[in-house]
């Protein structure tokens, strides 16, 4: 092993004297890994918007066979009659207005919500970073904004934007563990609902947001709610909030599905290019490995060096990828929208080091065969290759 270590100054020599085909060889590694890497963040983050833990009690109530929030209609009270059902700790009529009701990075997403109520809402693990939930209740038209959608947006407290037709003030920075939070803006309920009727007074809401006291019957508890109003004229259609957002999300889920196969022809990509460059690179340094045998070196050793050779090229390419793909989704905070649920594009440090990992063992595997092959030269041989 002291041996092998040794010789990586002279591997680290031997891969900067082809300087451009090194660079070559490095930037496709990193392009590929890069599109790899992304592509992880999308999964990560369809995972962790749609997979239901033993934790979640939260039910969206929405009107049955509507697919967006401008068709979603329901009367206010309904929440009365839902706060009745066994089982159901609190319910928080929400207004929803979006932008743009298709899937797309830049969706500016209101939920209009009763005065009161921002605390039943959000999920645990909330903070209001900058600001007050204070100044939210004293002015009309004060939104609390998700810190993503602020970074997206360069919003601090203070200013004031306009989206959908409807300008509000910025009050406070929401800062969530949960995606849905962060990527919206909070106003007061009928501030919405009369911004929307253009200053009509609104009766009816788009959902009901519902936290139910055990996790465990969510299921229950929905089929309770849709039975209520099952003959009304407005029915239900209720759903925990993983599984609505799964609905909801399905094309984005159905995209991120097939970019999977992007990734898997990335890695495809990086095992290729870690091997053509060390079967050039073998072919150029025969008199090399001869005399590399002549000074002592065992066919074993120079196998080991250009093993190490293609474990350097994919860890030196896949860490510029992999941590270009982290910083481009740290500092956008893109944010997947669908029918105003957001399924965000992970920037976990974990994926680093998936990423860098994959990489790593590519490399790895590209250089076992061209290191196999190298090793049973003999000096006789390589001469007379040369």
């Amino acid at each position: 092993m002291k041996r092998i270590i040794r010789t990586l100054p002279f591997v680290i020599k031997q891969i900067i004297r082809s300087p451009i085909r090194t660079t070559l060889t490095l930037g496709g590694i990193a392009i590929a890994m890069f599109l790899f890497s992304f592509v992880e963040s999308m999964r990560d983050g369809v995972t962790a918007a749609t997979t239901a833990t033993a934790e979640d009690a939260t039910l969206v109530v929405y009107r049955e066979n509507r697919y967006c929030p401008f068709t979603s209609n329901l009367p206010e009270f309904y929440s009365k009659k839902i706060e009745r059902i066994e089982g159901v700790a609190n319910v928080v009529p929400v207004q929803i207005m979006v932008n743009n009701c298709r899937a797309s990075l830049d969706v500016v997403t209101y939920r209009g919500i009763p005065e009161g109520d921002l605390e039943k809402v959000l999920e645990p693990g909330w903070r209001i970073e900058d600001g007050d939930s204070a100044s939210w209740m004293r002015r009309g038209d004060a939104a609390i904004v998700g810190e993503a959608l602020a970074a997206r947006r360069g919003l601090s407290v203070g200013d004031s934007f306009t989206a959908a037709g409807i300008t509000v003030f910025v009050s406070g920075i929401l800062e969530s563990e949960a995606p849905q939070d962060r990527n919206v803006a909070y106003v007061r309920l009928p501030f919405l609902q009369e911004s929307m009727k253009r200053g009509g007074t609104g009766s009816t809401v788009t959902q009901f947001s519902v936290r139910v006291n055990d996790p465990t019957t969510l299921d229950v508890v929905a089929n309770a709610i849709d039975e209520t109003f099952e003959h009304d004229e407005f029915p239900t259609s209720t759903r925990s909030e993983k599984a609505f957002v799964g609905q909801a999300a399905k094309d984005i889920i159905e995209l991120v599905g097939f970019a999977s196969w992007l990734g898997w022809g990335a890695l495809f990509t990086v095992f290729a290019l870690v091997a053509n460059a060390i079967i050039i690179a073998m072919r150029d340094r025969i008199r090399d490995h001869a005399v590399l045998q002549t000074l002592g070196f065992t066919g074993s050793l120079i196998g080991a060096m250009v093993i190490i050779e293609g474990a350097l090229l994919g860890l030196a390419g896949g860490a510029i990828g992999v941590f270009a793909a982290w910083l481009v989704t740290r500092i956008g905070r893109y944010s997947m929208t669908m029918e105003g649920l957001n399924v965000e594009i992970s920037s976990d440090p974990f994926i680093l080091v998936i990423g860098i990992t994959v990489a790593l063992a590519l490399g790895v595997l590209a250089g076992i065969v061209p290191a196999w092959r190298v090793s049973r030269l003999e000096i006789s041989q390589c001469f007379r290759a040369v």
